[in-house]
């Protein structure tokens, strides 16, 4: 049973650290590149700033984004800010979120997000925690997938083996975790002879390879080749 409480407190937790981290930066810091093609770390917080208050958004029955185009606009009009500019913005943006998750509602209506995707509004704080600590690692600055909570790794695994389950492009894949867990995925597209591909290694490169972050050399294959996973 999700319980958007705890997740809650799991998402101001995460931004916590990130705002630290972040605050030992400089403004030619949040120019520089960020792991994510195409995107500086400015890019990165502006994205996040600005998914707190599409989320908001979402808690108050609107539209996440009016659309692509403004979403992808507002972040590169916010990407090019200074330092003390992009942290205001994530704590204040990041504080709206919480002030919205607050009012009393019904957690187990459902909810819209981006490209008419929905979901129970029990679901969106952990939406948004994945969205900090992932995109926390994405800056490059000393946080990485093996410094994410072991609770939030699990679930997110448990997240993404399931947005995959049965996506036509997808063969049949178990993956098994060295420090335990197993979850199967795919299952749309032809499997091999002997049984669906078999994917094993340490959960943080799970996850790396599951939200394409890693490239998943460090995993063991078995059953077939790695299954290519289409973008999320």
């Amino acid at each position: 049973m999700i319980d958007h409480a705890h997740d809650l407190a799991s998402v101001r937790d995460a931004t916590d650290r990130l705002l630290t981290a972040v605050a030992e930066l400089d403004d030619a810091s949040v120019t520089q590149s960020s792991r994510l093609p195409g995107w500086s770390r400015g890019h990165v917080l502006a994205h996040l700033a600005r998914n707190a208050d599409a989320l908001v958004n979402v808690f108050q029955g609107r539209p996440m984004y009016v659309d692509a185009t403004v979403r992808d606009a507002d972040i590169e009009r916010d990407a090019p800010r200074p330092l003390d500019v992009q942290l205001a913005d994530v704590r204040e943006s990041a504080a709206r979120f919480q002030e919205a998750a607050a009012v009393p509602a019904d957690w187990s209506r459902t909810v819209e997000l981006r490209n008419g995707v929905t979901d129970s509004a029990a679901r969106v704080p952990f939406r948004r925690w994945a969205e900090v600590e992932l995109h926390h690692v994405d800056l490059g600055i000393g946080y990485e997938l093996e410094d994410l909570p072991a609770e939030f790794v699990t679930r997110e695994i448990d997240f993404l083996a399931d947005r995959f389950r049965g996506h036509g492009d997808v063969p049949p894949t178990r993956l098994s975790g060295d420090g335990g867990g197993t979850w199967t995925t795919g299952g749309g597209a032809p499997g091999g002879p002997g049984g669906p591909v078999e994917v094993g290694g340490p959960a943080a490169d799970l996850l790396g390879w599951l939200s394409g972050r890693r490239d998943g050399s460090a995993l063991t294959v078995g059953g077939g080749p790695l299954p290519a996973l289409p973008p999320l």
